[in-house]
């Protein structure tokens, strides 16, 4: 009869990156047995393999099919799952592993990035009640119809937080080769601190909005279910960052963090007939080629032509270029251009939704740094802006510092 906890582990690459990495991780998971819990072990690819295989299938074609992508792709979990089980086994650990399809993880058809809709997770219970440690491939699933298909980039997040979801776990770690979620990214702002709770609504804002730690499906996930996740560095005992619901206390602290994104590219469609169905149709095309759009601003409308201007992910940039141009022809607009030189710099705090004056206080650092605002968008709980890419790190320091993230909050 178990007595401790249900745990679900998430390794990244980083940490299962060589052999001897993969036995260290396997002697961790087995202190979690050793004091009586049940594990469920969730890993990515070893290191860089997923951009080994990407590098792979474009030496043979620029344009490879999606469902084929999706067959290579999910090779390298596979691949250490087996080293992993392998390891607990030759450390007198019963273990057992099985693939995204084997535990009943179906998804959408959607290759490449598939959405979950359900999880059996019938054999990991069997498993499970037979003694074993459980290690399941991260980023994967299959389709209704038994089609191997990934999650996406992050992926193996989402597959820890499911599993957790569906298996009524007490925890989802997260390892990872960080220790924790920060004010700031440490390699910008050495002095950013690690925050010892975080609410779903800023880690999201946090993960959607730059902050590489999770992946904003995956604390999606976490929020509609109610999974605690504990972001933990996989090479330090310490405690990280636990993920969880707000409290009042949350509220008292204006702003939680600042991050950045650098991989953001900004479109804009030139001199837009201003007339209802223009953006429907704008839109509804890039929709139909899964190309998701970010902040959206429209100008003043001139001699009933417009400019619309959007952000979107700076590697989908060309593709929309492309569905774009048809788009504009059809509509009379007069082209497309679009830039790359850009990146967004968000203010994340669930206080701000208590607290007057926030935006305002961010353009005034922002402008006596002498940085450009290009576009602006606000939730209940975050401040974006566009600038230009060569300010970045000038920008996260100064906000930094004046929002004084780097002194633990009283009480």
């Amino acid at each position: 009869m178990f007595t401790g906890l249900l745990i679900v582990q998430k390794y990244g690459g980083s940490s299962v990156a060589d052999p001897e990495k993969i036995k260290s991780v396997a002697r961790r998971v087995a202190e979690s047995a050793a004091q009586g819990h049940r594990v469920v072990v969730v890993v990515s690819a070893m290191g860089k393999t997923t951009d080994s295989l990407v590098a792979l299938a474009s030496a043979i074609t620029p344009t490879p099919d999606p469902r084929e992508m999706d067959m290579l792709l999910a090779t390298g979990e596979q691949v250490t799952i087996g080293l992993l089980a392998m390891a607990l086994q030759s450390i007198g650990y019963p273990a057992c592993s099985f693939t995204g399809s084997q535990v009943g993880l179906i998804t959408d058809e959607v290759h490449t990035k598939a959405r979950i809709r359900r999880i059996s997770a019938e054999r990991i219970g069997a498993a499970l009640a037979a003694g074993k440690i459980v290690v399941v491939a991260g980023f994967q699933g299959m389709t209704e119809a038994g089609e191997i298909t990934t999650l996406g980039r992050g992926g193996s997040d989402l597959t820890g937080v499911a599993l957790a979801a569906a298996l009524k776990a007490d925890v989802c770690e997260i390892f990872t080769d960080v220790d924790g979620v920060y004010t700031a990214d440490p390699n910008v702002v050495p002095e950013a601190r690690k925050l010892a709770r975080v609410s779903y609504d800023e880690m999201l804002e946090m993960a959607s909005l730059g902050a590489k730690v999770l992946q904003s499906r995956s604390v999606e996930f976490a929020k509609k279910y109610g999974v605690p996740v504990h972001v933990r560095s996989t090479f330090k005992p310490d405690p990280g960052t636990l993920v969880t619901r707000e409290d009042d206390s949350m509220e008292e602290v204006v702003v939680t963090g600042i991050t950045h994104d650098r991989g953001q590219a900004k479109v804009s469609i030139l001199r837009v007939p201003d007339r209802p169905g223009i953006a429907a149709q704008v839109f509804g095309a890039l929709g139909a080629q899964s190309i998701v759009v970010d902040m959206i601003v429209q100008n003043i409308s001139r001699d009933g032509f417009t400019d619309i201007s959007f952000t979107l992910p700076r590697a989908d940039r060309a593709r929309a270029e492309q569905v774009l141009a048809i788009v504009a022809k059809d509509i009379g607009a007069a082209g497309v251009a679009a830039d790359d030189r850009v990146a967004k710099i968000s203010v994340i705090g669930v206080g701000m939704r208590s607290h007057a004056g926030v935006a305002a206080q961010i353009f005034a650092i922002l402008s006596k740094d002498g940085i450009n605002i290009q576009m602006i968008s606000t939730s209940e709980i975050a401040v974006s802006c566009v600038i230009e890419d060569k300010y970045t790190e000038l920008a996260v320091r100064a906000l930094h510092d004046a929002f004084d993230l780097a002194r633990e909050p009283r009480g």
